[in-house]
């Protein structure tokens, strides 16, 4: 029977790319519309196949929508190797991909109501982070005021930049936003996106931080929302390592004692902390 669980669990199912957007340099958001339910959930990922190539790990990027007898799902894909390179130059309007998951432990959002939240994002960190907006935003009456720290490179960098806007629409949410180097025309500030954090106005006592981007950002975001006040519990985090399973078998994504795929890839920082300041783990 747990041999027959298993191979339902690695089954790839056959999605069809129905809309492409080019977000940034080398990256690329892809809905991908899939027969029956797939009941995905903010912070987890699916394994991504371009036939005969191979998989990636892909967090989810939006909302699944259901759409009658099927489900239509987002992933914002970045050109890193060779099976993203692949997506990300070849996959258009009709291509097929193989889609397999959903797997590992998401935001956990539904815990966190009647809470403020605060969003730190580095990057393509935005992408598992845009879900958590869209649930925000869907459910707002959960949620007491919301931050949304997000900075990248440049902002040619930056993604979802058609929705910013409305991000600092919906009542009680305050979006501030950071470019790494000074550009003509950028009025919001020039540094990293951790240096936000300062000025966030919340009692932290009543506050989560949900973050994500490179693993250098969040470290430096960990220690000024620690420096702030905010909890140890109270501070998410949402971790890439090499997963090529995603149900903690083949052991490539082990950090510590965890395996990413299958304990993460969100985590609260007083989970990891043993490990996050660790260069190797």
């Amino acid at each position: 029977m747990q041999v027959v669980n298993l191979i339902e669990v690695l089954k790839s199912k056959k999605a069809i790319v129905v809309r492409t957007i080019d977000e940034a340099p080398g990256v690329k958001t892809f809905a991908l519309k899939l027969s029956g339910e797939y009941d995905i959930k903010p912070g987890q990922f699916s394994m991504l196949y371009y036939w005969g190539i191979g998989e990636a790990p892909i967090s989810l990027a939006n909302l699944p929508l259901k759409t009658g007898s099927s489900t239509i799902i987002e992933h914002t894909v970045r050109s890193t190797g060779v099976v993203t390179n692949t997506i990300v130059e070849n996959a258009r309007i009709g291509s097929v991909l193989g889609v397999r998951g959903p797997y590992g432990k998401g935001w956990p959002l539904e815990k966190h109501e009647n809470m403020n939240i605060v969003i730190v994002a580095g990057g393509i960190g935005l992408a598992p982070l845009r879900p958590v907006i869209k649930y925000i935003e869907k459910n707002r009456e959960k949620y007491k005021d919301v931050y949304l720290l997000y900075g990248a490179r440049t902002p040619a960098d930056m993604l979802y930049k058609y929705e910013h806007e409305s991000y600092s629409r919906m009542p009680g949410v305050k979006v501030l936003l950071s470019s790494d180097v000074r550009v003509e025309g950028w009025s919001h500030h020039v540094g990293f996106v951790t240096d936000l954090v300062k000025y966030v106005d919340v009692r932290t006592e009543e506050t989560v931080a949900y973050v994500c981007g490179p693993e250098v950002m969040m470290r430096v975001a960990v220690k000024k929302l620690l420096d702030k006040g905010f909890r140890k519990d109270n501070i998410f985090l949402s971790l890439e390592r090499r997963m090529r399973c995603g149900v903690g078998i083949c052991g490539t994504c082990q950090f510590g004692h965890y395996f990413v795929c299958r304990d993460g890839p969100v985590f609260s920082y007083s989970e990891i902390e043993d490990y996050l300041w660790i260069e190797g783990v």
